[in-house]
């Protein structure tokens, strides 16, 4: 008896060709440039990453590469932080104040991916198309016509 080989036959095979199909069609989220500007504070790596690791987040509701600007702010005992994210034609800018900057990086995370699913919702919104006025018409007329179940008493 001959054994099946696993390169290109049977089951294991046609599932391998399957993933690799959806693998080429899956779509590739475009990359979020971050860059991280520290205002009356030392630059530390730690809040660098996680800034990073945050707002890297925001281009899987984007079609086009973005970049995000987070300016960290420290007054006595007030964290603020800003950010800027521009992709394409869109721009989404978010403030944020509070006792801890971890805490504001999340807050600005969550506002502008907010205002990123909103400004998306209304872009496909607006990509519903009308009838043009031969569909209408032959819609009217499909409306009118009687069937034959309509003609028997």
């Amino acid at each position: 008896m001959a054994t099946k080989s696993s390169a290109g036959k049977g089951k294991h095979g046609r599932k391998q060709a399957l993933k690799q199909r959806r693998a080429a069609r899956k779509k590739v989220t475009p990359e979020t440039q971050v860059t991280v500007t520290f205002r009356h504070v030392e630059p530390t790596p730690a809040i660098q990453n996680y800034a990073q690791r945050k707002l890297a987040h925001i281009a899987k509701f984007l079609k086009q590469p973005a970049e995000a600007h987070l300016i960290l702010t420290v007054d006595k005992y007030r964290q603020h932080g800003e950010v800027t994210v521009k992709s394409g034609r869109l721009t989404a800018v978010a403030q944020e104040e509070t006792k801890d900057l971890y805490s504001v990086i999340d807050l600005l995370a969550g506002n502008i991916e907010r205002q990123i699913k909103r400004h998306m919702e209304k872009l496909k919104a607006n990509k519903v198309r009308t009838l043009s006025t031969a569909e209408l018409l032959s819609a009217i007329e499909e409306e009118e016509t009687p069937t034959v179940l309509d003609r028997i008493p």
